[in-house]
């Protein structure tokens, strides 16, 4: 008799008895199917930062981003610009530092933004598109605070539930304007472009300027003024720099992706040299194919074209230039009269 494989049951945690040793203890269980796939018991569409399992996985990869090195230098520049222009501004010592720059989608962007928040759409006007900045209400308060005379030591302060004054705005954009001014020179050794304020915004669904699903480009800013600071973020769209995009796909200034002088030299020369083949075409007209048949030793092909018609000088099938057919001694010649035009 063959000897039968005993189980072996011992209690669980709640009392039920568990088979330790059986080929199915290895199947898993509803809770740990969700937590691989990525659900939770209280919301089953979380789509928020803290998505874990396959679903994080799917939902990463569905949009696919590209580093801008160029891009990188032009923030650093951005940077040292801003510190200059914001101690004119205040008379006040100001730090600016670059925390980090990101690559995310447009909706998980606003979506990050903690309110309350100040929104400006800004455009740039030679690639027709636009940009936002978001400015904390810790940077709002402090930049008031210091233009209006406030002590240094004390931190500004800081009043909820009310929205901002007109003096607090007119600050505000003064700045704002300060900074798409410098961004404008931070991208003067790359592009010519002009960065021009549009709008404020304190409610996020006003500054949509891209689908929530685009691809966003995100610098964080810091600013500093002793004991007082804030946060500005920066996000243009890939849609925005798209214009550019070859040239902040540079790794350095002025790089040449790849382009040897030397061999263009050499190749242009031996272009010079070239023999092309040219025909001239005084007449194209469709005959059937029942009188080509007919054709006999002697025939002639009437071409209907008078003594002034033109020719046509082509290379293959691309016709280069026309001209008035005549004879000089024994030879027949052409004389070009221009280019041909090409059939579209």
């Amino acid at each position: 008799m063959a000897a039968e494989e005993e189980k072996i049951q011992e209690p669980d945690s709640t009392g039920n008895n568990t088979v330790s040793d059986a080929p199915d203890s290895k199947i898993l269980n509803q809770d740990e199917i969700d937590s691989l796939l990525g659900y939770t018991s209280d919301d089953e569409t979380d789509y928020g930062p803290d998505k874990t399992g396959f679903r994080a996985i799917l939902n990463s990869s569905m949009v696919s981003y590209e580093r801008l090195p160029m891009l990188e230098i032009v923030f650093d520049r951005l940077i040292r610009l801003m510190a200059t222009s914001l101690r004119n501004f205040t008379q006040d010592n100001v730090e600016v530092s670059l925390d980090s720059i990101e690559s995310m989608r447009f909706g998980e962007y606003i979506d990050s933004l903690t309110l309350p928040t100040l929104l400006n759409v800004f455009k740039a006007e030679e690639w027709d598109n636009y940009g936002l900045m978001s400015l904390d209400s810790s940077l709002i308060y402090s930049m008031v605070d210091v233009l209006l005379g406030g002590r240094r030591g004390t931190a500004a302060m800081r009043i909820e539930g009310r929205p901002y004054t007109t003096i607090e705005l007119n600050i505000v954009k003064e700045m704002i304007q300060l900074i798409l001014s410098d961004l404008s020179t931070a991208f003067d050794p790359i592009t010519s472009v002009t960065f021009a304020f549009d709008r404020l915004e304190t409610n996020p669904r006003f500054a949509t300027i891209s689908r929530l699903s685009n691809a966003v480009i995100v610098a964080h800013l810091r600013v500093d003024m002793e004991d007082r600071g804030g946060k500005i973020d920066l996000m243009l769209p890939y849609a925005t720099l798209e214009p550019v995009r070859e040239l902040l796909l540079q790794m350095f200034m002025g790089e040449r992706f790849g382009r040897d002088t030397i061999w263009e030299n050499h190749l242009m020369s031996q272009l010079w040299e070239t023999d092309v083949e040219i025909k001239a075409v005084l007449k194209e007209t469709d005959i059937k194919l029942g009188e080509i048949s007919a054709w006999e030793k002697g025939s002639f092909l009437p071409l209907d074209i008078p003594p002034t018609e033109q020719v046509s000088i082509v290379c293959g099938d691309v016709p280069l230039l026309r001209g008035a057919m005549g004879r000089k001694d024994n030879h027949i010649v052409i004389k070009i009269d221009g280019k041909a035009e090409k059939d579209v």
